[in-house]
């Protein structure tokens, strides 16, 4: 609970001209602040109303409602289960203590706050009309579009220094591009095309709204986290180990595609599996290796699966055997022996649910190089699967002679039990501000986000063209 006291010094030494006018000035200032985000988050308008009151209001409404707009406040984080150091806060303590007490305790919560605020102004200061470019521009081409293009970028942060009706696509304008696409998910490589370009019209109003509400569901959900567990955001293809509340570890992973989409779950991991086999699921089977059986009868045995009936039974017959199965019925399930082209990998974490969904390894690691890692059947690879395996050698694995001696080399299974379960968390959230204080956003890849819009500023509709 020391965010709100870490906030105050913070925030009087940015906004010394709140010292100057009062501990009222201030308070009104940092509720001001909050509702801000929570009207942009919600539907609920009493954050708006609440919100004009101290835009508009005369200081006699302030004293009036200030009571009741913190104990709003302070209800719409107890309903999420966020506990705030309001709770706890003296009577006695003053209005600007009393404000700061009611932030949420997210480490990123000032950044946000003030991310919204400058996209706020740039709603209200600049058009933000739409810019339509037919084909692709990349660096050395000179196009009219690249001088609306670069000042987007200056207004946004990625361009350092404002531009003067560029329209030369020079070096400059390519790292400012590349820091974009970088913060936007998409493949650093400074040409502008359809996906950067739909992000560059993405308007300020709709950025804010997306820091808003997902920065409110992320703070609800981590309010009810341990100090120990691993966190996969499916859109930010990345996975996140902390231990006793310190990031342990970051890894890309690969999730699922959109037609298989990876679920949002919570779980615990109760085993790792050395060396894992895998059973083809009927739908992989069906869609995916009968037609590679079909073309070639050698495809089980050069990627190593054995082939049962349902009761278990191990069939043996020729390639154009396997081959002219394959184009009939095929009542035989494939088994995946453990080793260098076994889908999984060397490990396989486990852990119960409902989805079949499980983190392995994968032998196919050129695919981490990729930005839009949406690749998979609904499970999660994951990049960095040896830091993870040691880690959990180092924490959580009871019988650590065997694991050191089977991983020096050994092709067989062997299941390893942990000391205790460690939590899971499969997420999904599409916006948020990094460490480096950056506005981070990423594509609904599945479509399960509302389209950021809003009534409160006049869109303007006229496109660039």
């Amino acid at each position: 609970m020391k965010h709100w006291a870490y906030a105050l010094c913070l925030f009087l030494f940015l906004m010394g001209t709140c010292a100057a006018q009062g501990a009222g000035d201030a308070a009104r200032l940092i509720l001001k602040h909050q509702l801000q985000v929570l009207q942009l988050a919600e539907t609920d308008a009493k954050f708006a109303h609440h919100f004009r009151l101290l835009e508009q209001g005369t200081e006699a409404q302030y004293l009036e409602y200030v009571d009741k707009i913190q104990m709003d406040i302070a209800g719409y984080w107890h309903e999420r289960g966020v506990k705030l150091a309001f709770d706890t806060l003296s009577p006695q303590a003053g209005a600007d203590i009393r404000a700061l007490a009611l932030e949420p305790p997210a480490a990123d919560y000032l950044w946000v706050s003030n991310s919204i605020r400058q996209l706020l102004w740039l709603e209200e200061h600049y058009t933000w009309a739409p810019i339509e470019l037919s084909g692709w521009l990349k660096p050395g081409d000179s196009h009219r579009l690249l001088a609306p293009i670069a000042h987007r970028l200056w207004l946004l942060g990625d361009l350092d220094t404002e531009p003067h009706e560029q329209t030369y696509y020079d070096a400059a304008l390519a790292l400012g591009v590349r820091h974009f696409q970088s913060r936007h998910g998409l493949t650093p490589d400074a040409v502008i095309g359809p996906q950067t370009l739909g992000w560059l019209n993405k308007t300020p109003i709709q950025r804010a709204e997306l820091l808003a509400r997902n920065f409110v569901e992320k703070t609800q959900y981590l309010a009810g986290l341990g100090e120990r567990y691993l966190l996969i955001n499916i859109p930010a293809f990345e996975l996140i180990l902390v231990d006793r509340r310190q990031v342990a570890l970051r890894s890309k992973v690969i999730v699922g595609k959109p037609r298989q989409p990876t679920p949002q779950l919570q779980s615990e991991i109760s085993n790792i599996i050395l060396n894992p086999s895998w059973r083809v699921p009927h739908s992989i089977l069906a869609k995916e290796l009968l037609p590679q059986i079909r073309r070639d009868g050698d495809y089980l045995s050069q990627r190593r699966f054995d082939v049962f009936d349902y009761q278990g039974n191990k069939i043996i017959k020729s390639p154009e055997e396997w081959r002219q199965q394959a184009a009939s019925k095929f009542p035989y399930y494939l088994v995946q022996r453990p080793g260098a082209k076994n889908a999984l990998g060397r490990y396989k974490f486990h852990f119960n649910n409902s989805f079949g969904v499980y983190l392995h390894d994968t032998p196919d690691k050129r695919l981490f190089e990729r930005a839009d890692r949406a690749l998979s059947h609904g499970c999660i690879r994951i990049e960095k699967v040896e830091e993870l395996a040691d880690w959990f050698a180092e924490h959580l694995i009871k019988d650590t002679r065997t694991w050191h001696r089977m991983r020096q080399g050994s092709r067989k299974t062997q299941w390893f039990s942990l000391n205790q379960p460690l939590p899971i968390y499969f997420v999904y959230w599409t916006a948020w501000v990094d460490e480096a204080h950056l506005s981070q956003y990423r594509e609904d890849i599945y479509r399960l986000k509302e389209a950021g819009s809003s009534s409160r500023v006049a869109a303007n509709t006229q496109a660039i063209n």
